[in-house]
């Protein structure tokens, strides 16, 4: 094998897409075909699942990305020293983040970025909190948000922005009335609830929450789970139920009334916002501009 075909491999893999990587790495589609071949003659294995649709990595394609892409990574460190990344062109910095943060903070980041370095390029994908650590961990991308620190070796946090939930709810003469007893939230598992989805920071950190304040989370009538916060939004307005969600994420409706806010009793402190990165590799020049401007932004 070469580092030519594992980088079509990589490409492959991140993409997913052969069509994709071919464009990416300015190859013809068939190229970049023949070297997925070789590799797996050579390996006597398969390494992707192909249908009309997609191309994913079979269970041995992911053991030898975990392999690949270091090496593919170590290539472009070894360029960028030797003053190889002007001749490349634009540097791509890949980013993996939880729903609050990619929606709510990272428009901000991004603009600024922008701004100072116009000629970079940035990868964006998001995910629950779990998944973002763990694409971190496995060096799939260079730099995550999350609201939720997972004990994972190599894992570099900076908290950055500090958030606070809230339990929403419509805006109604019922709710209202509710406002006058801050310090009791009780009536919340008498309530139809939505929920953030399994595997959201948001939802764990509402969990640990509520037990801080003497409610058992699974007490709770959950009549949904939803990704989206802006679907969950909508739904409290619509009358549907309550939720437990950022005050950042429900900052503009709290504002304009079409919703209220009511405080967690014990949670004043509120939850840390983070950003991530694997320690055991070293950050692109790129990457490292990239948190310079979080930390300006935030004074983190």
């Amino acid at each position: 094998m070469n580092l030519k075909q594992l980088e079509a491999f990589v490409e492959v893999a991140e993409s997913g897409s052969f069509s994709k990587a071919a464009k990416n790495l300015y190859l013809t589609q068939p190229t970049v075909s023949a070297h997925i071949s070789a590799l797996e003659r050579e390996l006597e294995v398969r390494l992707f699942v192909r249908n009309t649709k997609e191309v994913s990595l079979s269970a041995e394609g992911q053991t030898l990305y975990k392999y690949a892409s270091r090496m593919v990574d170590l290539e472009k460190r070894i360029e960028e020293e030797f003053g190889e990344r002007k001749k490349l062109g634009k540097q791509c910095v890949s980013i993996a983040a939880s729903t609050v943060p990619a929606t709510y903070l990272l428009p901000k980041i991004l603009a600024k970025f922008n701004e100072q370095y116009p000629d970079e390029q940035l990868k964006i994908i998001e995910a629950d909190s779990a998944t973002v650590v763990n694409q971190v961990v496995e060096h799939m991308v260079d730099i995550g948000f999350t609201g939720t620190v997972l004990e994972k070796k190599h894992c570099k946090y900076i908290p950055f922005y500090k958030d606070r939930l809230a339990i929403i709810t419509p805006n109604t003469e019922e709710y209202r009335a509710r406002m006058e007893r801050p310090d009791d939230i009780s009536w919340i598992m008498d309530e139809p609830m939505i929920m953030r989805e399994e595997g959201s920071g948001t939802r764990k950190e509402a969990e640990k929450q509520l037990r801080n304040s003497g409610i058992k989370p699974e007490r709770l009538n959950v009549v949904a789970s939803i990704e989206n916060p802006e679907t969950i939004k909508k739904s409290v307005k619509s009358g549907m139920g309550c939720t437990i969600m950022s005050r950042l994420a429900a900052a503009e409706e709290v504002e304009d009334g079409s919703v209220l806010a009511f405080a967690i009793p014990g949670s004043d402190r509120g939850r840390d916002i983070n950003v991530v990165y694997n320690k055991n590799y070293q950050l692109s020049i790129s990457a490292e501009r990239f948190l310079n401007v979080i930390k300006e932004t935030f004074g983190a």
